[in-house]
């Protein structure tokens, strides 16, 4: 019989909570505020939050995890604004880490691919050398570093290149590109792992019952996206060709040739080593992924 669990999840307003929130099984109840409910910054709203959540799964007899979703993630805004980008996803991890470890809540703690420093030719091992080149990876690097050090029975999952139904995502803004540009340069020289927010949020709470149930993995940095890779240029085609547009509309260029203020990984692919040996799920290609999301709204 699974265990019953109540999960918080801090960023349920984001399309990877609201996706969490959605695919839960009916022995897994969801609280999924949004930042206005919980802003990570607030440490009173984060110690009130878990002890909600404990003393919430006490009376029902479930087992309480935390699941992480929250963040910081205008890239390019953060090279200004690093001092609250911190705030959001070190400091904020941080509180909500001890927050866990006081309450022995297992935490789930999801993090990004803009950690490492882009420039190898092999799928990232959790154990490769970070070295983010961007405020947004230094913050996210940070809090890595402070959930693995709070105590707490924890696990950092990073991921990358999500995109999910709601919010802002490159699925949608090439949607919506296609229908306004007969012809659209997008980077291919930034390669990188797809990753579906419905299939990211089910292998996370395949993960959140392991650790409920005692069972979590020994590795404690896993690695979640869908499998294989891609250039932007060729996930746009891909896009397109879902959208029933030509693909030829989308043209390669480089990234000196569209600037931006954070720099980008060149090369960002993650291992799913890490996730199938911890005998979860393993995550099914890319393409697979990109068509049951559009075949969703059919």
């Amino acid at each position: 019989m699974p265990v019953r669990l109540t999960v918080l999840v801090p960023g349920g307003s984001g399309q990877l909570g609201r996706d969490l929130a959605a695919l839960a099984s009916p022995s897994v109840e969801v609280v999924a505020p949004g930042s206005a409910e919980l802003d990570l910054t607030q440490t009173g709203q984060v110690l009130a939050s878990v002890g909600a959540l404990a003393e919430r799964a006490r009376e029902s007899g479930s087992v309480p995890v935390v699941v992480n979703a929250a963040a910081y993630t205008a890239v390019d805004a953060a090279e200004t604004d690093e001092e609250r980008a911190f705030a959001v996803n070190a400091d904020g991890p941080r509180v909500l880490a001890a927050a866990c470890a006081s309450r022995r809540v297992p935490l789930i703690h999801v993090s990004t691919d803009y950690v490492f420093p882009g420039d190898g030719s092999a799928p990232y091992e959790p154990s490769d050398e970070l070295g983010p080149r961007s405020a947004y990876g230094r913050t996210k690097a940070a809090g890595e570093d402070a959930v693995l050090g709070s105590g707490a029975s924890s696990w950092v999952v990073r991921t990358g290149w999500l995109y999910g139904k709601t919010g802002t995502n490159f699925v949608k803004t090439m949607a919506r590109l296609e229908s306004t540009h007969d012809v659209l340069s997008v980077v291919d020289d930034q390669v990188g792992g797809p990753t579906w927010t419905a299939d990211l949020a089910a292998g996370l709470l395949e993960l959140a019952s392991r650790a409920a149930a005692g069972d979590g993995p020994e590795r404690r940095i896993l690695h979640c996206t869908n499998a294989g890779a891609v250039s932007w240029c060729g996930f746009a085609k891909a896009i397109f060709g879902h959208l029933g547009a030509d693909p030829a509309r989308v043209k390669p260029c480089t990234t000196a040739e569209f600037p931006r203020p954070a720099a980008r990984p060149a090369y960002s692919v993650l291992s799913p080593a890490s996730w199938r040996e911890a005998w979860l799920t393993p995550m099914r290609p890319w393409e697979e992924a990109l068509a049951a999301y559009f075949a969703a709204d059919r």
